[in-house]
């Protein structure tokens, strides 16, 4: 092109012959006269066409890509797959050309049908408080010197876009629901709208268009909060395309290079505080200033969020004849009494309570791990055990829920265990926290083995004296001056001889 312009200048402006031209360029003087008869300002090369391998199936490979374009997007066969079976049927051709052709065709009929490709988007705008958008991604992280995969909810306020970032270890309800509760309070308060996608943990069945069967728990959540949840045609993740984009920063952001933490919790208080502070350095891009800025103007419009959303998710068991339930293939104790009974788990994202006739038995902290090789762990609490013990005390000896007494328990059980009796007192003096405070019982024991004196009475009259406020040990008495002798009276048995004088001397007795 940059020749041709030569040429135009020399010809055109110049005066110059076409003789002279053909010299200095060395193109005959046919072709010149033709570029600068046809007035072309760019030269236009035609593509020769040649045959191709692929002309004899180009029928067949049509068909299929229509009948592909009205399959479901995960139903959808790749061009790799259409090469394979292109390749069955005889085609020794490379992939390279099968794919410029689908291209081609894809293309093509976008403007047969008056269709926009998927990469054409409508820019969209929201109103101080109007929206929020969530969504879910799987990240990793250090916790306490193991690699973790984890479930990370991401929230993005549509008009300020101040997001928030919380780390799990499942994607479950309860999990969502926390984290709602934790977004609604650092962002500080409720937009009127929720823009979700069609996650399990919400949709209980996806219908026709926008029809939608909500889980009865997500709509719980959304009544508690008042705000109206939307959620997305399937496969269109561009119509919350603020929320996808945050996933994608938030790699580099937050997960490059991989965060260490002693714990989740301590992971989640760092993602809280990076978060707040990316808010200042992060401008709008629309509006001026910082996200931080944008999201001052935006807190005015959001609704309160009031108390917290109680998002527990609840499941009927019935505890075995050992007191155990069964979570997650973790078992867990509940006290004695309701062994072989029904009852209610209601499960928090870190730790369940058991209820049993409206009342709260116990409750334990979650254990959660991803790998499924072993058995799943048991989870005692010796306590749940002392109505069973009491009327057979000979459990105690090798009582797997009793491996793992406190110190000073474990020391008075090993002396105990000595004496005749001694697994029976040992279960007695258990079954004093079922009365009196833990600790306090605790110090007692300790006390009585440090007195060496390790016995039921004993540490049963410590606990009262503890639990009385009354000293422990006696103070020493000190009389005061006025009840002091004069004199001291010496001992002196010189006097009693006097009494063995001669003679038969006779005393009164």
């Amino acid at each position: 092109m940059a020749l041709l312009s030569v040429i135009r200048r020399w010809y055109h402006r110049d005066q110059m012959s076409i003789r002279e031209i053909s010299r200095r360029t060395g193109l005959s003087r046919n072709t010149l006269r033709k570029y600068l008869r046809s007035e072309v300002v760019e030269p236009r090369f035609r593509t020769p066409d040649r045959p191709s391998k692929l002309d004899p199936y180009a029928d067949r490979l049509s068909a299929w890509l229509r009948r592909e374009m009205t399959r479901p997007r995960k139903q959808k066969r790749t061009i790799k797959q259409l090469h394979a079976d292109l390749v069955s049927l005889g085609y020794d051709g490379s992939y390279g050309r099968v794919a410029a052709f689908a291209r081609a065709w894809q293309d093509e009929y976008r403007v047969q049908q008056q269709t926009s490709g998927r990469g054409t988007f409508v820019p969209l705008s929201f109103a101080p408080g109007e929206a929020f958008q969530f969504d879910w991604s799987e990240d990793w992280a250090i916790i306490d010197g193991v690699r973790t995969k984890l479930q990370v909810a991401h929230f993005k306020l549509s008009y300020s876009r101040a997001f928030f970032v919380r780390a799990y270890i499942l994607q479950t309800h309860e999990m969502l629901f926390d984290a709602h509760n934790h977004a609604f309070r650092m962002l500080g308060g409720v937009p009127r709208r929720g823009i979700y996608d069609n996650m399990r943990t919400a949709i209980d069945k996806v219908g026709r268009g926008k029809a939608r069967t909500v889980n009865a728990r997500f709509a719980a959540m959304v009544s508690h909060y008042m705000f109206e949840a939307e959620f997305c045609n399937p496969a269109a993740g561009w119509e919350k395309g603020q929320v996808e984009k945050n996933v994608q920063d938030a790699r580099h952001r937050l997960w490059q290079p991989i965060p260490h933490a002693e714990s989740l919790d301590g992971l989640n208080l760092w993602l809280e505080q990076r978060c707040r502070a990316l808010w200042q350095d992060i401008l709008h891009g629309t509006q001026p200033g910082s996200v931080a800025d944008a999201w001052a103007d935006e807190a005015g419009s959001l609704m309160p969020a009031g108390r917290p959303f109680d998002g527990f998710v609840e499941y009927g068991k019935r505890v075995s004849p050992t007191c155990l339930v069964h979570l997650e293939r973790n078992r867990y104790s509940v006290p004695a009494s309701f062994a072989n009974r029904p009852v209610s788990l209601r499960v928090y994202p870190d730790h369940f309570l058991v209820v049993a006739e409206g009342q709260v038995v116990c409750e334990h902290r979650r254990v959660i791990e991803r790998s499924h090789d072993g058995p799943g762990r048991t989870i005692y609490d010796w306590r749940h055990y002392l109505a069973v013990v009491q009327r057979k005390p000979g459990a105690l000896r090798n009582g797997a829920p009793f491996l793992e007494l406190p110190d000073d328990f474990r020391r008075l059980q090993q002396q105990l265990l000595r004496t005749p009796g001694g697994d029976r007192e040992m279960v007695e003096i258990l079954a004093l926290v079922l009365q009196h405070d833990e600790d306090a019982v605790l110090t007692a024991v300790s006390m009585a083995l440090e007195a060496g004196v390790a016995t039921k009475t004993h540490i049963l009259n410590l606990l009262h004296r503890l639990v009385d406020g009354k000293p422990i040990s006696t103070p020493p008495v000190t009389a005061p001056q006025a009840l002091r002798l004069a004199s001291e009276p010496q001992a002196n048995v010189d006097r009693y001889d006097t009494l063995r004088a001669a003679g038969e001397t006779r005393h009164a007795s």
